[in-house]
Formats: C-alpha cells, structure tokens, sequence
C-alpha cells in the first residue's frame, strides 16, 4: 500500500506526530488504511473533510472563477484545447492577485512568508 508506505517514511525522517487531512478520494476510504490509522493512533491523526467542502479549499475558489470565465460555454474541439483554454485562465488569474487572495480568504486560511517557528 502505497499510501501507508509514504505516511510510515514520513513519520520516521520528521520523528513526530502526523495529522493527515483528507477528503473523499477512494483510496482515502480503503478499510485497509482506515485501519492502519487506528493501529497508529498514537502518532496519527486522520481528519476525514465532508464530501464536499468548498469552504475549506481554497482552489474550489479558482476552479469557479475558471468556470465562470474561459470555461463557460466552451465546447471544447480536443484535450489540448481544454488544456490550453485553462493555462490561459489560470494565467490570467495569477496576474490578478486579488482574485486568489479572494479565494483564499473565503476558507480563513491565510499565506504567510518568512514565518520563524523557533519562537
């Protein structure tokens, strides 16, 4: 199980505790890891999102504005068309922060730079 694999790696190299936040994905839901989590419960932490929570994830923000925008009323012709129209979006969008800081601060989750954490 991949998944386990990862999480088993990443507990041993960080030497702490882990809080996995995660949504519906199948693989997310296999009884297998489910209780691999509760095997693990000393140092796991799995907090299971609603099936859908927009509120909670910012790029749900973006995907409506690409929706709204250059996605709207598009019939795409092929793949490589709908891949060019949301690139094109998406750089429209980065050049108009506003835009994600919107996204953003619809979830209340903010980015913050150069944050010292020895304190």
């Amino acid at each position: 199980m991949d998944y386990r694999d990862l999480i088993l790696t990443a507990h041993a190299q960080l030497g702490a505790p882990i809080v996995l936040i995660w949504d519906n994905l199948n693989v997310h839901l296999v009884p297998e890891l489910r209780s691999f989590a509760e095997q693990h419960a000393d140092w796991l932490t799995v907090v299971r999102l609603p099936a859908y929570a927009p509120d909670l994830n910012a790029t749900e923000g973006i995907w409506s504005l690409l929706k709204r925008g250059v996605l709207a009323n598009l019939a795409a012709a092929d793949l490589h068309q709908l891949i060019r129209v949301i690139k094109r979006g998406l750089k429209k969008i980065q050049y108009r922060p506003h835009l994600v800081d919107g996204c953003l601060a619809a979830t209340g989750l903010a980015i913050t730079t150069g944050v010292d954490i020895t304190n």
